[in-house]
């Protein structure tokens, strides 16, 4: 899909896990495409050098580290964002895999705490101003696990389809204003993810990666897994004025691995 540099001009972007991956990918797709950027993500050298190699005239991007599992930390940020805010991304990565009935109370507290509440949070601050401006997108990514819960990852299971529902009832609530919510559900994409999942795989099934990811792709009838950049395409899209009357959506970009409508 081919955007132009005013496809996002004057519009502002939070995304959120911004240093990397799927975030990192979105927040270069924006940058291009003529959006202004807040990254926020965990404390990292990589935050700061995805914000400084971001295109743009100097100080028109920045990072602000924070941790999501920490709400009072959360809230201090979101008063340093402001209220200004045209595009919302809620992504960050996913809790560890594991039985459900393996978890602990805890390990479900976190994932809810940056999953659910903070982007609560971060929606009740930024509303406002987007049903003033009647302009705003709000992307979730998530997983295809909202249509198929996939084996071992019971935690994420739980809380992504928290997510989705939480998604779909803002749809309701903000589209009367021009503000969309919608969901996008990648499938195995290459991201440091993948890469637990698959290493998790190899200790306790004893198989090589090759085999593991011949097994993987096998799944899949594109046979090949996502690039991050195609995460960012499809939210690209999304953020636009030529996706305004697309709302309270799951999309999945998996190459029609999810086995369902």
């Amino acid at each position: 899909m081919d955007f132009s540099s005013e496809t996002l001009a004057g519009k502002h972007a939070l995304i959120c896990g911004g240093s990397k991956g799927i975030g990192r990918a979105c927040a270069e797709a924006f940058a291009k495409t003529g959006a202004r950027l807040t990254l926020l993500a965990r404390p990292s050298a990589e935050l700061q050098e995805t914000c400084a190699g971001l295109p743009g005239s100097k100080g028109k991007h920045r990072a602000i580290a924070c941790d999501f599992s920490k709400l009072d930390e959360v809230k201090h940020v979101i008063a340093d964002i402001g209220g200004d805010v045209d595009i919302l991304l809620c992504n960050g990565g996913g809790p560890p895999p594991g039985p459900l009935l393996d978890a602990g109370v805890e390990e479900l507290e976190t994932a809810f705490h940056q999953h659910l509440l903070t982007p609560t949070l971060l929606v009740q601050a930024l509303a406002p101003g987007m049903k003033e401006r009647r302009f705003g997108r709000i992307i979730n990514i998530i997983s295809t696990s909202v249509k198929v819960p996939i084996p071992g990852l019971g935690v994420s299971n739980t809380v992504r389809g928290a997510v989705a529902n939480w998604a779909k009832t803002l749809a309701y609530e903000l589209g009367p204003y021009g503000i969309t919510v919608n969901n996008v559900l990648p499938g195995f994409t290459v991201t440091d993810r993948l890469e637990q999942i698959i290493g998790r795989q190899m200790s306790r099934t004893q198989k090589t990666r090759e085999e593991l990811e011949t097994l993987m792709k096998a799944e899949i009838p594109a046979r090949r897994f996502a690039e991050v950049r195609e995460l960012a395409y499809a939210c690209t899209f999304l953020s636009s004025d030529m996706a305004a009357y697309i709302n309270g959506i799951n999309l999945p970009i998996d190459g029609g691995r999810t086995g369902s409508l």
